[in-house]
């Protein structure tokens, strides 16, 4: 039996790895039910009643306004001379209401559009996928080290660099399967919402393309996190070096650089903060605008701008990712077994 197989065996019947993925599939499976519920079909029955709230709306203010206007200019003809604080100038009549003031879209229920709204639920997908990825990533390598078993192996087969990399494709491998089909059924589940209760109007071969792209840049973003978390947690020798990582790239970036960067009045400072490029990687772009030029007091300004491209993030992330594999495998290489 080859290595690879071993490995793929191995990491399936981890108790760990079955945990989680139970995990995963009934939260996703919730967040797709309970969104289904808070969508809603606009029929004509339904559009036709919340044109009629409109309607009766704008009549019931039309009918408040109408009343004002006689009321004051009662109030006028008695003598009144407090009508103008009271109801306005001209005792409010500038102030009609006004039919397109009541727009019977306010009143309909929320329906998922499936063709606008999915691409945020791509988003979702690979958040909890990418930790699906990290924690299984992490404790694959890490339990190995941590309990002896990867110096058993390496007295099975000596070749260190070779057995590492064949567990990081072992769980690169299952990492992908796994997101490939939950993303599968995850995308029939939501358009299933929005064909029975939402709507799918729209959704042309080009949309198809577009979210075909989304879904490869999560895929890529999913991978990209369990290599990080295995080579961290190699490097490290137990899973909780790749955590510590984690809990300290996410403290420095989103706490200790947003902080900085605000008071040194650093321009542009969101540039520095890993989550502007994930939010570019899955947005296609980050716009940045910087006021601190701007002087309002001299009128209307238009703030600098600086624009992140999916390409930017691809660069940060694919490096870092790079960087933290080569350790790994350098550490593998020189570092003693034992």
């Amino acid at each position: 039996m080859s290595l690879y197989v071993t490995e793929l065996r191995r990491l399936a019947k981890r108790r760990l790895t079955r945990l989680l993925l139970v995990l995963l599939v009934l939260g996703l499976a919730g967040v797709a039910t309970a969104f289904s519920f808070s969508s809603h079909k606009l029929s004509k029955e339904v559009v036709a009643e919340a044109q009629a709230k409109a309607d009766a709306d704008y009549q019931r203010e039309l009918a408040n306004w109408q009343r004002n206007v006689a009321d004051c200019d009662a109030a006028k003809a008695r003598g009144d001379q407090n009508t103008e604080d009271r109801y306005g100038p001209n005792c409010g009549r500038d102030w009609q209401p006004q039919p397109e003031m009541f727009d019977p879209k306010w009143n309909l229920p929320y329906q998922f559009d499936f063709r606008g709204e999915f691409p945020m639920f791509i988003a979702v997908f690979a958040g909890a996928l990418a930790l699906f990825a990290f924690i299984v990533g992490a404790s694959f390598v890490g339990a190995e080290w941590s309990t002896g078993g990867m110096m058993n192996l390496l007295l099975w087969r000596p070749k260190r660099l070779a057995v590492l990399g064949t567990k990081l494709a072992a769980l690169l491998t299952t990492v992908l399967g796994v997101s490939l089909v939950l993303g599968a059924f995850w995308t029939l589940a939501f358009w299933l919402v929005g064909s029975y209760r939402g709507t799918t109007a729209k959704v042309t071969a080009g949309v198809w393309r577009s979210l075909g792209l989304d879904g490869l840049r999560a895929v890529g973003i999913i991978l990209a996190v369990g290599a990080v978390a295995f080579a961290l947690a190699s490097l490290g020798r137990h899973t909780a070096m790749a955590l510590g990582a984690a809990v300290a790239v996410f403290a420095i970036s989103e706490i200790g650089i947003r902080i900085a960067v605000g008071v040194l009045s650093v321009p542009f400072g969101g540039r520095y903060v890993l989550s502007t490029y994930a939010q570019a990687w899955f947005m296609k772009k980050a716009q940045l605008l910087d006021y601190q030029a701007c002087e309002f007091t001299k009128g209307q300004c238009q703030p600098a701008e600086l624009v992140l491209t999916w390409q930017d993030s691809a660069l940060v992330f694919g490096l870092g990712g790079a960087l933290a594999l080569v350790a790994a495998f350098w550490s593998m290489r020189r570092r003693d077994i034992a």
